[in-house]
């Protein structure tokens, strides 16, 4: 009991010590300039946007894409580990389900920006229509933002039993909050065994529906005629990014969150040597994906690509393309096959090296096609040949980034970072494996 008792004193969330504070206050800073800027969009229209008839899908579509992409790693981590029985990904699983809510929620809030006048958004369910992929994309995003929400909330009820009996520690506010979240919870056999099969149940069903809101995702720019986006080969692209920049972004959480609570005693080194092999797979399975997308329109050089691919590999996108796949591909394969690569800290440079490079590819997945369309560019003005975001595009989306991070922050506040009842459960195995 005594082990109990220092396991749950351990977990147990703690307030924002000074660095903390100072974090939340940069995050919310960089959040209200983006709300700032937002108004000044709605105010004045999209003009003050540098997006025009050829970019008409700028900076926030890629933004779009970055947030939908590292959302996967809540089926990955959570769905994927839990059905498979593999018992070392446990205190990674509420990271990776912190992490799929904050980016499914602001992936909803850029879209509605995007559009720019955010009543259009009313349109899609009085007026919708299912031969659309835009249609298909807000039923599952939707359909996958209540799937996440619930399998961060299932497995945290018997944590927040725990959690009603520190109410000295967590404040009468939060007492109050945990009360209205689980106060019906009694920690009851009949209550653990149907909360399981719901765990189950939501595993199951998350991985089709994560697979189908990449696949869909890709499917608004593979329909789209364009070179570069006329590919089959966008859905399994789209999956494989999705599933490396969400293992790299649980990579860098489990750093900070092990550094900042002092849980190294939970987040082991044997975890990050694992997260390493595991981002070596799917760095490898990117990659494939990259030489298959690239390698048969370069071969095959027709009129209608070459301009865009020139662009790609050796003009004016060329150090960001390059920039891109060194760094959030070709330099974390290297440093995870070795094992000193795979220690904490080269693990988290690694993974903010793949979330970074993600971020740039789905840059270069929008922008650099929109400027190169079928039909060459005749009688427009010159600034429609180019397109770089205007301080408005990048407050919007670094405000979006910002606020992502402020969710994930504050849930680890309010809730536990490493499932409670569960590292206690598998201590007991463990102490009774010990005992035969």
């Amino acid at each position: 009991m005594a082990d109990d008792e220092k396991i749950i004193q351990d977990l147990l969330p703690g307030k924002f010590n000074t660095t903390g504070k100072v974090w939340v206050g940069i995050l919310t800073a960089i959040s209200l300039v983006g709300v700032y800027a937002y108004y000044r969009q709605l105010r004045y229209g999209l003009i003050v946007t540098n997006m025009r008839d050829y970019v008409s899908w700028g900076i926030y579509i890629s933004n779009f894409v970055f947030f939908v992409a590292i959302s996967l790693v809540g089926s990955l981590i959570t769905a994927v580990f839990r059905l498979a029985g593999v018992k070392w990904g446990t205190p990674l699983t509420r990271i990776a389900e912190m992490i799929a809510v904050a980016a499914i929620i602001f992936a909803s809030i850029i879209i509605i920006v995007d559009m720019g006048s955010p009543e259009r958004f009313y349109n899609l369910f009085i007026h919708p229509r299912i031969q659309s992929p835009i249609m298909w994309d807000v039923i599952v995003i939707t359909t996958y933002f209540f799937i996440s929400i619930l399998l961060l909330y299932y497995p945290l009820l018997p944590d927040i039993k725990i959690l009603l009996r520190f109410k000295e520690k967590s404040g009468p506010a939060l007492y109050k909050f945990y009360s209205f979240l689980g106060s019906f919870w009694k920690g009851s056999h009949k209550q653990y065994l149907l909360s399981k099969k719901a765990i189950n149940v939501l595993c199951i069903t998350i991985i089709p529906v994560a697979f189908t809101i990449h696949t869909v995702t890709s499917w608004l720019f593979a329909t789209t005629y364009r070179p570069g986006w006329d590919s089959t080969n966008f859905g399994a692209y789209f999956i494989a990014g999705a599933f490396l920049v969400g293992a790299g972004g649980v990579v860098v959480a489990m750093y900070i969150f092990r550094k900042c609570n002092s849980l190294e005693k939970y987040i082991t080194l044997d975890h990050f040597d694992k997260m390493g092999r595991v981002l070596v797979l799917l760095a490898l399975l990117y990659l494939y994906f990259n030489v298959n997308e690239f390698l048969t329109p370069f071969f095959k050089m027709k009129e209608s690509e070459a301009g865009y691919l020139k662009d790609l590999l050796s003009g004016s996108f060329a150090p960001m393309f390059w920039f891109a796949v060194l760094t959030g591909i070709i330099l974390p394969i290297i440093v995870l096959l070795f094992k000193k690569g795979r220690k904490p800290l080269p693990m988290f440079i690694v993974g903010i090296m793949v979330v970074v490079g993600a971020w740039f590819k789905r840059y270069l997945i929008v922008t650099p096609t929109l400027l190169h369309p079928f039909l060459p560019m005749h009688d427009v003005p010159k600034a429609y040949h180019y397109y770089f975001p205007s301080w408005e595009e990048w407050a919007i989306s670094m405000g979006s980034l910002a606020g992502a991070m402020l969710i994930i922050t504050l849930l680890s506040r309010i809730f536990p970072i490493i499932p409670i009842q569960e590292t206690l459960t598998e201590h007991h195995h463990e102490t009774a494996a010990q005992n035969i």
